[in-house]
């Protein structure tokens, strides 16, 4: 490496390409949220449809509530906002999804593959099980029987994939309805209840057997499930609030956000009072608070009983603004709607009357959340207190799983230190019961639904290789094809991203079930799908036309373009063998010993793909070219299990 160099420069690969799409990478689904907002962008919203459900059994759902880490990776959130990924999908799933399919699922998927297989097009993950199903050394419905317990995420995605690969999935679920923690635990103004019951009819139409109001461990034992199906997943979730280590803690009027959540779902209103306190920074707390504002609109038993309404809602983070967890547009709205936010306090203690009854807490200022590694690690100021009084306190600092259910010694399942069943981190599969499978928060802890999503459909592929004796690996398959005519949108670059359309607040607050984001209208959705940068196309150079004379230089309007001398470059291309840049010093050196050696380099991470660079080349040594990539699952032949 010379010591004059400046710039660091690598050898593109598969690799390399792929982190070009950082929405795609981001997802854990690996959904292609560029192909499909771009399709939007084009106006085909069948394919931009296919693409978002390809690998994503509850897109409906997605497009609601999704935490879209393809948003927080979006590179144009470099240049001013991300693009309105979620709301995009949302926008595709309402004319082409279950919430107007009435429930047909298989007719979705089937027709998605034969357009797939006609246009000769990049095949995705469902057309691949559709194509595997068929081949299948089991005849559906007479493949094994998987039993699932739980019926959030985790489970209703592994349920759709193991029907689809010729299995019966059983569906166990304590709760007198489908769809565990996304019916019970997400309000109904985010995810309407239409959209979830649509959800779970198109799985149940798969084939796939819900049973309801079973409990594993009362109703049903471990040891009896384990022993009328060949193989168990557990997928119960984080359905129960964490507590604090604070005196008084049980008091009657303390009552956790998540069992709060749940019974306003199930329409067993709580005693709020008319003031009430919520304590958490995250976006379950934002939820338990904003439901708590809407309470007094739809129990109308209380009205019908003169007993007082909500007035004041507190919530109390321990975070600063800056810190909190919670989405920005949750904060942002939870103001809209009148509720109070204290940041920096953490309780200090929970005060009871004479009667033991909870009537306010008593808070310290938090002057630091974490240390300077990073890690929850508060301090506090013990003699800057404030109280607040109340009437209920909802704690929403965090959620834990119960694997109640669970006896190790008798099961045979070893529980980790942390109380987690041991598993083996890649597959999801028990290190002591080879038939007992976890996926989704119970896993590795609360996360974002889409996390959930990916965990059961792995878990999945994993029981169907137990029990067919197949295998199922991934394949990537990736495109690269030259882009003739390419042009984008009129000043795409400038375009500002779309604020969302939300109801009123007088509105939204009389009703638990009105929705706050209203739908995006056809132009607003075009419009906000043309400001995607369209990652997948690069900007591909041809050495041998290349003659260095700059304009494409001159012209790029980020920069993202250098004419460098070759001695200011340092290669970095380990896994390529040899320096790139001193094999280019010697193949120009072969020819002209005496000429100065220059070269273009680029920065990827400021290119617009506006191809302003290959319209100004004279050469027409730069051409545009669209990369794609896809993880599929192939199966194998089966042998003998």
């Amino acid at each position: 490496m010379s010591d004059h160099a400046k710039y660091q420069v690598v050898v593109p690969d598969t690799e390399y390409w792929k982190r070009q799409i950082p929405c795609q990478s981001a997802c854990p689904l690996l959904t292609d949220a560029r192909g499909y907002v771009r399709a939007i962008a084009g106006g085909d919203d069948r394919q931009a449809y296919r693409l978002a459900r390809g690998p994503n059994p509850l897109a409906s759902i997605c497009g609601r509530i999704c935490g879209a880490p393809c948003e927080v990776a979006c590179r144009r959130g470099t240049v001013d906002r991300p693009i309105a990924i979620r709301a995009l999908k949302r926008f595709v799933c309402e004319r082409h999804g279950v919430e107007v399919r009435g429930g047909d699922p298989t007719g979705a998927i089937e027709e998605a593959a034969a357009e797939s297989e006609q246009q000769n097009a990049a095949v995705d993950e469902v057309q691949h099980l559709l194509g595997y199903v068929r081949r299948a050394p089991m005849d559906r419905p007479s493949g094994p029987k998987v039993a699932i317990i739980g019926s959030g995420p985790a489970g209703l995605a592994a349920a759709h994939d193991l029907s689809l690969l010729g299995m019966r999935p059983v569906v166990f679920e304590m709760e007198p309805i489908e769809a565990g923690m996304l019916h019970l635990g997400v309000p109904a103004y985010r995810l309407p209840r239409d959209v979830i019951r649509a959800e779970v009819e198109a799985i149940r139409e798969l084939g796939v057997e819900f049973r309801l109001g079973v409990t594993v461990g009362e109703g049903v034992s471990l040891a009896e499930l384990r022993e009328t199906h060949s193989a168990v997943l557990i997928a119960v979730g984080a359905k129960r609030s964490r507590g604090l280590p604070i005196e008084n803690i049980d008091a009657p009027g303390v009552i956790g956000g998540v069992e709060f959540l749940r019974s306003v779902a199930l329409r067993e209103p709580l005693p709020l009072g008319r003031k009430v306190i919520v304590i958490g920074g995250g976006n379950v707390a934002f939820d338990v608070a904003r439901t708590v504002m809407r309470q007094e609109s739809y129990d109308v038993a209380v009205t019908a009983r003169r007993r007082p309404g909500v007035e004041e809602v507190h919530l109390c983070a321990l975070e600063s603004l800056e810190e909190m967890p919670a989405d920005a547009i949750e904060v942002e709205e939870a103001e809209e709607e009148g509720i109070s936010r204290h940041n920096s306090v953490g309780p200090h203690e929970i005060l009871i009357d004479e009667r033991g009854q909870f009537f306010g807490v008593a808070f310290k200022r938090c002057t630091r959340v974490f240390d300077e590694e990073g890690r929850f690690n508060p301090e506090f100021d013990e003699t800057d207190l404030m109280t607040l009084q109340g009437d209920c306190l909802l704690l929403s600092v965090g959620q834990r799983v119960s694997f109640d259910f669970i006896d190790p010694e008798l099961d045979g399942i070893r529980l980790t230190e942390r109380g987690f069943v041991d598993v083996d981190p890649d597959t999801g599969q028990s290190s002591t019961a080879p038939d007992i499978f976890v996926a989704g928060d119970c896993a590795y802890g609360p996360k974002l639904a889409v996390h959930a999503l990916a965990s059961g459909k792995r878990a999945a592929r994993r029981i169907f290789e137990r029990l067919s004796g197949g295998r199922l690996d991934t394949s990537d398959v990736e495109q690269h094809l030259p882009i003739e005519g390419y042009s984008r949108e009129k000043d795409y670059e400038k375009i500002a991203r779309i604020t969302l359309p939300t109801l009123s607040v007088s509105e939204r607050r009389t009703s638990l079930s009105k929705p706050v984001e209203l739908p995006l209208d056809e132009e607003s959705a075009r419009r906000e799908a043309s400001r995607c940068l369209d990652c997948g196309v690069n900007t591909i150079f041809d050495g041998d036309k290349c003659i260095l004379c700059g304009g494409c230089v001159d012209v790029c309007p980020t920069l993202c373009l250098k004419l460098v001398p070759l001695e200011e470059i340092a290669g970095g291309a380990p896994d390529h063998g040899a320096d790139p840049v001193e094999r280019l010093r010697e193949v120009w050196s072969e020819g002209e010993p005496e000429a100065p050696l220059s070269a273009i380099i680029k920065d990827e991470e400021r290119c617009i793909r506006c191809a302003l660079c290959a319209e100004r080349c004279p050469t027409e040594a730069i051409t545009m070219e669209r990369f794609s990539f896809k993880e599929v699952w192939v199966g194998t032949e089966a042998h003998s299990a």
